[in-house]
């Protein structure tokens, strides 16, 4: 636990939350900032400051634990698919750094997008860039 993590203090009690989900790893919570009725954040209990530092098991549960949750908004709340997203950095669009992802129901005509198609790949970048991820995963 982090002294000054918003989500610390949500597991300890110490700040309210709508509890979606909770068992001894895990607890999900409704976001007080919804794009979507149902949006909910599925975080570990543990400390981990995003996906990088979360080991993977945990990284798996808490994927785990998303899926679960989208199906019940589907089933419960008519939604039609849900996105889940986990966000690592500020440059990603990470506030509150405690690793976490966001489970958004979609609905018919909701108008959320994420599939933005913006970037082109200059001749033989995307080549070049196969083969430096393929190093750094060596």
């Amino acid at each position: 636990m982090t002294e000054n993590c918003v989500f610390c203090k949500i597991i300890k009690g110490e700040l309210p939350a709508r509890v979606v989900y909770e068992d001894e790893d895990v607890m999900a919570f409704l976001d007080i900032n919804p794009v979507s009725k149902g949006h909910t954040l599925v975080v570990p209990k543990k400390h981990y400051r995003n996906m990088v530092d979360a080991p993977d098991d945990v990284i798996a549960k808490i994927y785990t634990i998303a899926k679960k949750i989208g199906v019940a908004a589907m089933n419960a709340l008519g939604a039609k698919g849900f996105n889940v997203i986990s966000n690592n950095e500020k440059v990603a669009g990470q506030e509150v750094f405690h690793f976490h992802v966001h489970v958004i129901p979609r609905y018919t005509g909701d108008e959320l997008r994420y599939d933005v198609k913006g970037y082109k790949y200059a001749e033989g970048e995307a080549d070049e860039v196969v083969k430096k991820l393929n190093e750094a995963l060596k």
